[in-house]
């Protein structure tokens, strides 16, 4: 008895935890914090800039000498071989032939390029320019996630709020239409005015149909950016904004495109790689100077044909040898004056993208703060227009119960408050994303 209280509990605990992980709603952060962790496209990001740092390693290592060993075997046959070995046994001389006989060498060999133009610094240097450019361009990925997670975000929240407008707009519609039937009834207004009116009823049901039909887009969207699985249930948290938050202070465009020229990583990838292009020429000069290495080996070798054994031939046989190597380039063909030329022409290239980056970044911002300015304007419009489109609807409405107005004014006027409410509600939300935008940009963060 107490095992299966003890299943049922389980059970109960189970389908709890189920219906609370369905019924989990996502704030901003927590969308950010779990893409972060989880979007396939910034893990390749992160593995490409691990794959930098192996390159780090490699070049660092390359300033060591090489060390390998080798040994070679090989078996011979002397078809015409007359001269063999004479032996001495129990007083009786024997000759003996022997046609087929082994080899074996073995050997340590060392190797050290002591200079070579400062080429293997240089490519010291180059890579961990290299990394760094791949750990910035991580974060290029990430805020470019970021932004795009924001954006959704944002556009979820508007036509979440669209929708509860639409749906007070249609509970206003089957009024008037209940109206118009009870008035119908009386002999007050026509059969084609009754069909007009559930004709407005039907069309902001259809309204109300299709921007939830966006928001469940735009939750699919976000839930492919946070690499959440299709048939997850996936909510975000509403949070409560306010008309002084779209009315906040906007900040000054120069003022944003300054701090971000030295937070954005973006910029800071540009110019690493114009310093990088500038050690591609210096390495590209090494090809014109000389190159010094150094070299040493040990070895010996075995003959199964010598009358010595194995180890008297081991240590007879062994020597050490050791050698410096000066190359110095004379005529190559014209390599090194074009792989020279070429990384001139990379470095002018690097710096026209790095000027393209920040004309990019300015483009940017201004079309943030010129959309934060210009919907700010909008919603003080809105604010005023909402108010005098919804007095001027009361009025409507009244004058129609008395019979003072007809259906055409009545729907007129309602179409104009509802797009007075629609139009503020974009502009808020406007405004907000471009505020958020530009913070982001000056190096906050975004909530």
């Amino acid at each position: 008895m107490n095992m299966k209280k003890g299943l049922i509990m389980t059970a109960a605990l189970l389908l709890t935890a189920t219906s609370t992980w369905a019924q989990k709603q996502w704030t901003l952060q927590q969308c950010i914090d779990y893409a972060m962790q989880n979007n396939i496209t910034l893990q390749k990001a992160k593995l490409k800039n691990e794959s930098a740092q192996e390159d780090v390693k490699e070049s660092k290592a390359a300033l060591l000498p090489s060390l390998s060993a080798s040994t070679n075997h090989s078996v011979g046959y002397s078809p015409w071989l007359d001269n063999g070995v004479m032996t001495v046994t129990n007083n009786q001389v024997n000759s003996s032939v022997e046609k087929t006989y082994y080899n074996g060498s073995y050997g340590l060999n060392a190797q050290w390029t002591v200079w070579n133009g400062n080429k293997n610094v240089n490519t010291i240097k180059q890579n961990k320019l290299t990394a760094e450019q791949a750990d910035l361009q991580t974060q290029v990925t990430a805020n470019s996630i970021q932004e795009q997670i924001a954006q959704l975000y944002v556009q979820i929240l508007y036509l979440t709020e669209a929708v509860k407008v639409s749906e007070q707009s249609l509970e206003t519609s089957r009024k008037n239409e209940e109206r118009g039937k009870e008035m119908l009834e009386v002999g007050k207004m026509s059969k084609a005015d009754v069909a007009q009116l559930s004709a407005q009823r039907a069309t902001d049901e259809y309204n109300i149909v299709e921007s939830r039909a966006n928001i469940s887009k735009y939750k699919l969207q976000l839930k492919q950016l946070l690499e959440l699985d299709g048939t997850e249930q996936f909510d975000i948290v509403v949070p409560a904004t306010t008309d002084e938050q779209a009315l906040a202070t906007i900040p000054a465009l120069q003022s944003v495109y300054d701090q971000a020229l030295t937070t954005r990583p973006e910029i800071k990838s540009g110019a690493l790689a114009v310093e990088s292009s500038d050690l591609s020429i210096t390495m590209a000069k090494a090809g014109w100077l000389p190159t010094l290495s150094m070299t040493a080996g040990a070895g010996t070798s075995t003959n199964s044909r010598s009358s010595n054994s194995f180890g008297s031939q081991l240590k007879t046989n062994f020597d050490l040898t050791g050698g410096l190597t000066l190359s110095i380039p004379i005529f190559d063909r014209r390599q090194t004056k074009t792989a020279v030329n070429k990384a001139r022409l990379q470095y002018e290239t690097a710096k026209l993208d790095l000027l393209d980056e920040q004309k990019q970044l300015y483009q940017t911002i201004e079309q943030y703060w010129l959309d934060a300015e210009t919907n700010q304007q909008k919603f003080r419009a809105a604010q005023a227009t909402e108010q005098s489109e919804q007095e001027s609807f009361d009025l409507l409405q009244e004058q129609f119960r008395l019979g003072l107005k007809n259906i055409v004014e009545l729907m007129t006027g309602k179409d104009k408050l509802l797009t007075a409410q629609q139009n503020k509600l974009q502009s808020k939300y406007q405004t907000i994303l471009a505020q958020q935008m530009l913070r982001f940009y000056q190096g906050g963060s975004l909530n």
